[in-house]
């Protein structure tokens, strides 16, 4: 299998079949962000001769999968033809497959209109999942994530008419010391207003290697405490009225939880206020010093 570089997926595509269609961040300026670090490249698009040579090792040792996962930071910028061209590779080679999922960045739907979503859908592309990180415009300014709040619900309203369902990650700790009540409440009437299917939290960690490291050490930015980012989960999982899965997976959360909204956010929030209570600033900051690595 052609794979650059560290693999990403979200936890819950563990069961997805991974097929590189391209390699790193075509924006590659989040301030917090490491991930593709070890890519000595910004963004390719693979070529479609390896894109086929994977589908047929797929074919040899998964020839059952339903469902494949395209890796890279962000896929979905790829053309509609482009995209739609993949999907029909992928279905010649794998006679059961029904979905296809991939990350996304905001700026990826722009360019697509609610027919060229409808036709990926047609194709199979459904549960995308997009870093949003926020609703709040002043944390996606400083963190330079290169949309705004209104992009946020605009370009998600498109994929909702057009039948393409979407998964939010959001980032605890993005906001900085003092200022998660602000955030958590613009988040909320974005998040609100829309239908992700699931809302995945992780947690800021940061790394020496970001630029997000600079601006603390030059002084222009605080991180929250550990116990500040479990009461802003605890906000974000209390304020969200719209049905969805709620999720705190991977590496960054020191105590992983999901669950459905509404039905089991008394159940959520309670495991959130004993994490704080039986743990406390002390432990949890102690896991986030020796995580090297998300």
């Amino acid at each position: 299998m052609h794979y650059t570089g560290t693999v990403w997926r979200p936890p819950y595509e563990a069961w997805s079949a991974l097929l590189q269609v391209t390699a790193g961040c075509t924006h590659h300026k989040c301030k917090f962000c490491t991930l593709y670090e070890d890519i000595p490249f910004k963004f390719k698009m693979s070529p479609i001769e390896e894109i086929e040579q994977d589908l047929k090792e797929l074919r040899l040792f998964t020839p059952d999968v339903t469902r494949i996962f395209l890796v890279g930071a962000n896929p979905f910028v790829l053309s509609t033809e482009k995209l739609r061209h993949i999907a029909y590779l992928s279905k010649q080679y794998l006679n059961k497959l029904r979905t296809i999922s991939c990350f996304a960045r905001i700026t990826d739907i722009m360019p697509k209109s609610i027919e060229e979503l409808k036709q990926l859908r047609s194709c199979g592309y459904n549960g995308i999942t997009i870093g949003v990180e926020t609703g709040d415009d002043d944390a996606l300014d400083f963190m330079r994530k290169g949309y705004t709040s209104t992009d946020i619900l605009e370009q998600c309203r498109k994929l909702d008419d057009a039948g393409l369902e979407y998964n939010f990650f959001y980032l605890t700790g993005i906001y900085g010391k003092g200022k998660s009540r602000r955030g958590v409440e613009n988040t909320l009437k974005v998040f609100n207003e829309l239908n992700p299917k699931i809302v995945g939290a992780s947690m800021l960690t940061v790394y020496p290697a970001s630029e997000l490291y600079e601006e603390i050490q030059n002084g222009n930015w605080i991180e929250e405490s550990e116990i500040e980012k479990y009461e802003e989960l605890k906000m974000l999982a209390s304020g969200l009225t719209v049905k969805t899965h709620f999720a705190a997976l991977g590496a960054s959360n020191a105590v992983q939880l999901h669950g459905n909204i509404p039905s089991d956010k008394e159940r959520l929030i309670a495991i959130i206020d004993e994490v704080i209570s039986r743990y406390g600033e002390e432990e949890l900051k102690k896991y986030r010093m020796n995580l090297k690595h998300l």
